[in-house]
């Protein structure tokens, strides 16, 4: 392997503090079976009137920032 395959397969490192999920917590208690790509389409979906909330979690780590 030469060296410019070996930067196409470098990633640019993230911090996982900030690989935030937005779901949706049901009123059973758990997690929609979906994910959500904003806040926004979360509540859109949500049946916040039956007890459903959005949610934002860190599937990664359960760290502080």
């Amino acid at each position: 392997m030469n060296s410019t395959d070996s930067s196409a397969l470098a990633t640019e490192w993230t911090d996982p503090r900030d690989e935030i999920e937005i779901g949706v917590l049901m009123a059973n208690g758990r997690l929609a079976p979906r994910r959500f790509s904003s806040h926004a389409e979360a509540q859109a979906w949500a049946h916040e009137d039956e007890g459903e909330r959005v949610v934002e979690m860190n599937a990664v780590c359960s760290c502080d920032s």
